[in-house]
């Protein structure tokens, strides 16, 4: 238990200077941005290529830092699928270093997986941006009730009436944990720019923490021969499913797990990228903590587990048939 306790609380400490600069990077654009730029800063038309490209690092920091700022109406649902689609955490990591230094199969492996998570999670990405533009007007929430990226910005045209309106719509996805803009009017720039954005950054780090300790200990007691000898039972058309079960717990020791049960030969390469393609890190579990946005998280959990599901039987497929 001690080695969980360990692991838990090193793996939030690597993420914690992520949350930092990702606090501060929200005020900086909520506070150092001209009128109505802000919500267009990180939506250009590449972001969904530079989203998926960015997932790719192996780390969760980002998946962490695209569903807060996804939160705050900064990126756009297909920016926010094309990183998760493309994030792996640790797992690319595993394989490289799995991989015997003759043996260049697993890093032939890995270049392939690189390449259809980056070309699969743009490609999503702008798609879904394209959807929800012409089913809502707007690709930067799956809630209809969100019409303007920026509600207050809407409201400061129409008077103070609107404004109130604008800015109740701005938040109606019930993120409560940063204040808006206006209520940092007269702090000082050392508690707007360091001590509020650290205040956040710890408050997430802790429920992170908690979470990395409920389910390291839970992976302790079940035993991790388990869980991978389980994978490695499991049928050829079988193990999609499972997998992608596995990828979307939102901890590295899932995207982990699966590429230590390739790397041995137990699953095949369709089912390890599609459990990978759902895994999103912890991203999921910081998007989870708006409650009330309940329905919109399960139809991002839900998307990103249907796509895992459809790459894993594709390639699977595709692979019997080479």
């Amino acid at each position: 238990m001690r080695e969980v306790l360990l692991d838990s609380l090193f793996d939030t400490l690597k993420l914690l200077p992520f949350l930092l600069l990702l606090y501060v990077l929200i005020e900086l654009l909520e506070h150092k941005t001209a009128m109505g730029r802000p919500s267009r800063a990180l939506s250009g038309k590449f972001a969904p290529l530079i989203g998926s490209a960015t997932g790719l690092v192996p780390m969760c920091g980002f998946s962490v830092m695209a569903s807060k700022l996804y939160e705050r109406k900064f990126l756009t649902i297909g920016t926010l699928f094309s990183v998760f689609i493309a994030t792996s955490d640790e797992a690319l990591l595993v394989l490289l270093l799995s991989a015997p230094w003759k043996d260049t199969s697993l890093f032939v492996d890995v270049l392939i997986m690189c390449a259809v998570k980056l070309v699969f999670g743009a490609g999503v990405g702008y798609l879904l941006d394209l959807l929800a533009k012409k089913l809502r007007g707007t690709a930067f929430t799956l809630c209809p009730q969100d019409a303007t990226p920026h509600g207050h910005l809407h409201g400061h045209a129409h008077g103070k009436k609107a404004h109130e309106k604008g800015h109740e719509e701005a938040h109606g996805d019930g993120e409560s944990e940063e204040p808006h803009a206006c209520e940092h009017r007269h702090e000082s720039k050392l508690t707007l720019y360091l001590f509020s954005p650290l205040l956040h950054a710890l408050e997430v780090s802790a429920a992170v923490f908690l979470f990395n300790l409920a389910f390291g200990g839970l992976l302790e007691w079940i035993g991790t021969e388990k869980v991978v000898g389980f994978l490695a039972g499991k049928g050829y058309w079988y193990q999609p499913l499972i997998a992608c079960f596995v990828g979307m717990i939102p901890n590295c020791a899932s995207s982990v797990v699966l590429a230590e049960v390739y790397a041995a030969g137990g699953i095949a390469f369709g089912s390890c990228l599609g459990g990978l393609v759902t895994n999103a890190g912890l991203g999921v579990l910081v998007l989870f903590r708006n409650l009330k946005a309940w329905k919109r998280n399960l139809a991002v959990l839900a998307g990103t587990f249907v796509l895992g599901i459809a790459v894993a039987y594709a390639v699977n497929a595709f692979a019997l048939l080479i």
